[in-house]
Formats: structure tokens, sequence, C-alpha cells
């Protein structure tokens, strides 16, 4: 925001240098705070709603602070040359901003005009360089080529291994296919509960885990105090490790077998059956009912969002269930990886 403030100051000098830059910055941004609601209730996923909101109403409430200040100011002195500034003003900055910054060395976000026009890839073709810190005079960015580049091809970067829920907060687009995506859990009691009983998983430790099986969950960070409950699925990880090491705590009745392995362990899928085969089924089985009540939570079905996709939507609206459809692919991603894995035990467990 501090950045945004800045470019709206040199957007109200008229004789600004930044002024060629500015004018040909977009009029209008496709980031969520500026959807309809209608399209903002489109996107059918609790962590991405709420994150909207709290910019929403971060807005608001920094438009008061700022039209407080800038009440009493002469006009002599005025910042942004007697111009209003409101919520509108403020969110065009900030999504400006937000979608065309970059953060180098020193997480100082910077404007870098020409650099930005350049598109995203997680293969990229070029890559930014940074030469000498923000505070020399010296200071220079580059791009460079990382392989030949053909004449009239884009220049790409890499803006960030993220999940498709920061690419449309910040930058307003959508990638498909995205190795990086997530979907979102609230790790609880209650939710483990239905997921046992959906894959037929029998438990009590769920609700009511045992004092050595607390104590673990602790050092997770998902029991006691300041706790962090958030969980996730898909990425390259395919399921949170804190996630899974919890489901296999929790289903072993034997301490002393898991207290034979580190915390790395317990949360690799890498690492095959650490406390057999039993409970690694059991603990993929509830991976999979989670998924499924995952799924459940949309409203909508994925041959409906792909028929809304191909009956040409206006962008915004095209935008929001493409961020969905995403979400769901990756957790039927999800959903295949893990019955390979459960598959695959299944030699092991009769021979167990």
């Amino acid at each position: 925001m501090k950045l945004g403030l800045r470019l709206l100051q040199e957007r109200a000098k008229s004789d600004s240098f930044w002024w060629p830059y500015i004018a040909n910055l977009p009029e209008t941004f496709t980031v969520p705070i500026f959807f309809p609601g209608e399209d903002i209730k489109n996107l059918q996923y609790a962590p991405i709603l709420h994150q909207v909101n709290k910019r929403c109403r971060f807005l608001l409430e920094f438009e008061k602070e700022v039209q407080q200040k800038l009440h009493t100011v002469p006009l002599v002195d005025h910042p942004f040359y007697g111009q209003d500034v409101n919520s509108s003003s403020l969110g065009w900055a900030m999504s400006a901003a937000s979608s065309r910054a970059f953060r180098l060395h020193g997480e100082v976000p910077m404007l870098l005009p020409l650099i930005d026009m350049c598109n995203h890839s997680f293969n990229p073709n070029a890559r930014i360089v940074q030469e000498r810190s923000v505070n020399s005079l010296d200071m220079s960015v580059k791009v460079l080529a990382e392989k030949k580049i053909k004449q009239n091809e884009a220049i790409t970067l890499n803006y960030g291994c993220y999940p498709n829920d920061f690419f449309l907060l910040d930058y307003g687009f959508v990638i498909t296919q995205n190795p990086y995506d997530q979907v979102e859990l609230s790790y609880d009691g209650a939710l483990l509960d239905a997921a046992s009983m959906a894959a037929g998983v029998s438990s009590p430790n769920f609700s009511a885990p045992a004092k050595w099986q607390q104590d673990i969950l602790s050092q997770l960070n998902l029991h006691g105090e300041g706790a962090v409950l958030k969980v996730s699925l898909g990425g390259p990880d395919v399921v949170d490790g804190r996630l899974l090491a919890a489901l296999r705590v929790l289903l072993a009745d034997d301490p002393e077998a898991v207290h034979k392995h580190d915390l790395n362990t317990l949360m690799s899928l890498d690492v095959q059956v650490p406390l057999g085969p039993t409970v690694e089924a059991s603990a993929l089985r509830t991976v999979l009912a989670l998924c499924a009540i995952a799924l459940q939570h949309f409203h909508t079905k994925i041959m409906d969002d792909q028929a809304i996709l191909g009956g040409g939507p206006p962008l915004i609206t095209q935008l929001a269930v493409q961020f969905r459809l995403q979400k769901k692919f990756t957790i039927v991603d999800v959903m295949q990886n893990i019955s390979r894995r459960i598959k695959m035990l299944s030699p092991q467990k009769s021979t167990g």
C-alpha cells in the first residue's frame, strides 16, 4: 500500500517523470477485490473469500484514515495535489503495486517499468538479477536470458512457485495445471472423525488423543495453545506433512513403534509405511475421505464448471470458475495419487 500511495502521488503530479509509465498502467485490474458480488460467490472457496473480505475491509478502513489525515492539510502541502483519495483509487493503487511489483534482495517491493511487462512461467526463459543493495545509489536491476530467446518470443519470468490463491489475489490470473496449487483444510477432530467414518477406519483418538499422541501433535503444532490448524492437500508434497504425521500417529496404538521415528520421517509421504502397512492404509484412506469431503464443499461439479467455461462467459466469471475448477482438479489429482499408493500397499497388507 505504501508503494501504491507513491504511485497515486506521481499520478496526481502533472510533471511527473514517471507519467509515461503510469499512463500505460491498466485502468482496471482483474483481482478479486474488483469482482462483482456474484463472481466473488462463484469462487466457492472459503480461504480466498476470507482474503478478499480482509482486503476490502482494509481499503475501507484505510480510506477513512487517509481522508482524516488529509482533511486538515493545506492545499500547498497536499501530497496528492488536492485530488480525492478514496477506496476506489486506493484499490487501484494497491492492485497496480501487487500485480506489478517485484521483491528482490531485502524484500523491498519495487516497481520496475518495462520489466513488469514480462509474463509469468514456471519454465521461464529469463530471470531478474539485482546488483548491489537497495540502499546503494549504484543499485541496478537486470533481466538476463536463461536460454536462447527467439525473435518475437515473449520474455517470461517466474513470479514464484505459489498456489492459485496468490496469483489470483495479487496478479488477477489463474494458472491451469498449476503443480503448486493446494486446497486448505482446517485440522479439526470432528472433521477427522467424519473422514474416518466415511473411510471405514475405526479410531477414537481423533477427537480424544492419548497423552503421548497429544505430545507429538504439539510438536507438529496441531495441539495446544498457539497451534496452527491450517493444513493442505496438493502441491509438491501431495499431503501436508503435518496432517500425514498426525493421521499416522493417531491411528497407531504402539507408542514405542512411533517414537522410533523422527518427525521428518512421520511427515514424509515418500517414506513408505513407517508404522506398518495397516496404519498406512488407514491413514491414506482417511486422506481420501478428506478429499471427498473437500470436494463436497463446492456447490458445482467439475462438469458444470466445464460447461460454463465452454459457454464463453465474461472474463471475470471465467476467472472465478477457472479458479474453483483448478481446486477441484487438485483434489482429484491427490485422490488418484493416494489411491495408487493404497493399491501398492495391498500385497504388503495381505502378507503382513
